[in-house]
């Protein structure tokens, strides 16, 4: 693979999961699939950004919870709180909705319901608890790292063992990841996770997640019977929290 097509590949991954104004090519089936293999790297530069500002906030002794919340706040600014807002939709559709069709429908509609606005609230709260409880800078910014990381290398592998729901929407146009670039994308966050919280903890954190999206998978299947991407947001919410609260544990 050159150099100029690694360049590509992280800079689609880049223009997908944050705001920040990376090249997009235009016209590019199945480029994001493409891509699968950068999704770790892409949300590890995210956690790295998150842990400067849980280090600086630290720095100005605002204490565990404020910097805690700056932390998870500087996240959302630079993703836009795409996978929150995906996590919402899910959240409404999967427990609002009475069949496939409709569940469908509230996932599509972009007004959030109680779920949703619960599931966002919790997502939140569970979220700053695990960096406030873990407290230290260094420790907390290299559990962000590896939350951020190993939570986005799993959406290639639901990429690919499930199938898109709509023949249009995210799901379609991304295409489906091929399993050498699902495995890499494994790998990868694997590696930056096990390196950030060590082996014992690393691995825990990987197997508890690995656990959570697993059970979250066979609910999408049962229930709209494959993925959108808000499911994806959805699967990288629970992965972030389970992979940050095994961080926290004593």
């Amino acid at each position: 693979m050159s150099s100029t097509r690694l360049f590509a590949d992280f800079a689609a991954a880049t223009a997908f999961l944050t705001r920040i104004p990376a090249p997009r090519p235009v016209n590019h089936a199945g480029l994001l699939a493409d891509a699968a293999w950068a999704f770790p790297l892409v949300g590890a530069g995210i956690g790295a950004v998150c842990a400067f500002v849980f280090l600086l906030a630290q720095l100005l002794r605002l204490g565990d919870w404020p910097a805690a919340l700056l932390a998870v706040l500087g996240g959302l600014a630079l993703t836009g709180a795409l996978h929150e807002d995906g996590l919402a939709d899910t959240a409404d559709g999967f427990f609002g909705g009475h069949d496939r069709e409709q569940r469908l429908a509230i996932m599509r509609d972009s007004r959030h319901g109680t779920f949703g606005v619960l599931a966002i609230v919790l997502s939140v709260l569970l979220r700053v608890a695990a960096l406030a409880e873990i407290g230290e800078a260094v420790q907390g910014g290299l559990a962000l790292i590896a939350a951020h990381a190993a939570s986005r290398a799993a959406l290639p592998l639901a990429m690919r063992t499930l199938a898109p729901v709509r023949a249009e929407g995210l799901g379609a146009a991304a295409g489906r990841p091929s399993l050498p670039l699902a495995i890499a994308a494994l790998v990868i966050g694997s590696t930056i996770a096990l390196a950030a919280l060590g082996p014992e903890r690393g691995a825990m954190a990987i197997v508890l997640a690995g656990s959570a999206l697993f059970g979250l998978g066979v609910v999408a299947q049962r229930r709209i019977g494959g993925y959108t991407g808000d499911v994806l947001g959805a699967f990288q919410q629970v992965a972030e929290i389970v992979m940050l609260l095994t961080a926290a544990a004593r």
